[in-house]
């Protein structure tokens, strides 16, 4: 509706009217002075493509308006067209402009051109400088934090090769130690094979030893158990012999032995009970012949006599 109001008042007076195009201009600035960039972008569209007036500063104005609103192609190419304008001033501004629209982290190094363009044309634009400063310490942080990196990356490229020639150097070590340690089991174990073999071979010149021995002891066993036994057999002979001449000898001299007071008894036919009374009473008799003995009186011996 604004522009369809503005359409009619232009035709209203006339497309060349100066004082219609400096009212345009006016409503335009104050549009965008308010944030109103959507109005300001319409009257300077109007003045450029209606009222044929494109002049650097309409088409800065248009250009910021764009930018403002987003419309980042519109505004760069409008701020490209002014790299052109025989004025420095409108020229840094819009070089300053395509570097803030190029400080993008793929592109940080274009707008830092751009930004050194701007202070080439205008070195009195602030704006630019200031860009231009804080964007070049940025990339010298960033480079610096690169090489940082870089430098990490290859020490640590470096600290993983070492690791790698020390971890080789450790494997070959342990490689030859497990040789060594391979060398010396085969070495004791040839060595214990040695041993036993000579273990064995001793063990076996000590079991023929033993069993010669063996059949040494056997053979004078036998031998000695050959003579025990002819030996025995003479000895069992000989008591044989001896037993039979013994028992010729016993049976002789039981014979002629003295009989026992038993067989007295039984030849005598008086048991033991009688002999017995008879031997106690023979005993009374021979104690009452002693008592009567030592009552008779006896001869005084003579003292001058000697005893024999």
């Amino acid at each position: 509706m604004k522009l369809f109001h503005i359409i009619l008042v232009v035709l209203a007076l006339g497309i060349n009217d100066i004082a219609t195009i400096n009212a345009v201009k006016k409503e335009a600035q104050k549009a965008y002075d308010n944030g109103d960039y959507e109005t300001a972008k319409v009257k300077y569209e109007f003045l450029i493509d209606s009222m044929e007036v494109s002049t650097d500063e309409i088409m800065l104005n248009l250009a910021h308006a764009n930018y403002q609103l987003g419309d980042t192609a519109n505004a760069r190419s409008y701020y490209q067209d002014l790299t052109q304008s025989e004025s420095n001033q409108i020229k840094s501004v819009a070089l300053n402009q395509i570097g803030v629209l190029s400080d993008t982290p793929e592109t940080e190094k274009t707008a830092l051109n751009y930004f050194k363009e701007a202070l080439k044309a205008d070195p009195a634009n602030s704006e630019a400088r200031y860009n231009y400063e804080v964007l070049k310490k940025r990339l010298k942080e960033k480079e610096e934090q690169e090489k940082q990196d870089q430098q990490n990356k290859d020490q640590n490229k470096e600290d993983q090769k070492k690791d790698e020639e020390k971890d080789k150097e450790q494997e070959q070590n342990s490689d030859q130690n497990k040789e060594g340690e391979e060398d010396q089991e085969k070495k004791e174990g040839d060595q214990k094979e040695e041993e036993k073999e000579g273990d064995q071979k001793e063990k076996d010149q000590k079991g023929e030893e033993k069993e010669g021995k063996d059949k040494e002891q056997k053979e004078g066993e036998e031998q000695k158990e050959g003579e025990e036994k002819k030996e025995d057999g003479e000895k069992k002979e000989g008591e044989e012999k001896e037993g039979e001449e013994g028992k010729e000898e016993k049976e002789e001299n039981q014979k002629n032995a003295p009989k026992t007071a038993e067989q007295k008894l039984k030849e005598m036919n008086i048991s033991p009970q009688q002999a017995k009374m008879i031997l106690e009473a023979m005993k009374n008799q021979e104690i009452q012949h002693l008592q009567q003995l030592r009552k008779r009186p006896t001869k005084k011996r003579d003292t001058g006599k000697p005893d024999w």
